[in-house]
């Protein structure tokens, strides 16, 4: 299945789904998970805590949003793929930063968390054929296929690597 073409997705995630270079489902699961998974794990613990200005998330904030929004995703991308015709709702990723308490935990348990988490959905699009890629579900009010689900969640883990090169390291 090719990389999704706009009208499989809301616009909004054309920022995410550009910085996919792959061209398929199986690409992405071979070439980047494993630079990306590697890259989330190896953050250096000194680093955790830090900010880079007043009112910006922690790096623990970080990799705790970028856990729940894989997690939704790929709730999602297993819902749509298995043709779950019920809309799925959005969320507010402030809101459940706050709620999440991410600086309560240690950086060690969020990587392990992340890890796991990084497992399972290479496994989940390993499983999927490409009649399941392609079937239509409804998140946040707009019609997104499993495919772009996949795509989006490798586009949201690439975009928060750079903001971490970019801003905390």
């Amino acid at each position: 299945m090719a990389k999704p073409q706009s009208g499989e997705y809301p616009s909004y995630f054309n920022g995410y789904i550009q910085k996919v270079e792959q061209d398929n489902v199986q690409e992405l699961v071979n070439t980047l998970s494993h630079p990306l998974t590697y890259f989330f794990l190896n953050l250096p613990d000194d680093r955790a805590d830090f900010r880079y200005a007043e009112d910006k998330w922690t790096l623990k904030d970080m990799l705790q949003h970028i856990i729940d929004t894989e997690r939704i995703m790929q709730y999602r991308l297993l819902r749509i793929a298995r043709n779950d015709q019920t809309p799925l709702p959005g969320f507010d990723e402030n809101q459940y930063a706050v709620s999440a308490e991410a600086n309560n935990r240690t950086f060690i348990e969020l990587k392990e968390e992340f890890k796991a988490l990084r497992k399972s959905t290479d496994l989940l699009l390993k499983s999927l054929k490409e009649i399941q890629l392609k079937q239509i579900g409804n998140a946040s009010n707009h019609p997104v296929t499993a495919n772009a689900i996949a795509f989006i969640i490798f586009g949201h883990l690439l975009h928060h690597k750079q903001i971490i090169e970019e801003r905390y390291l």
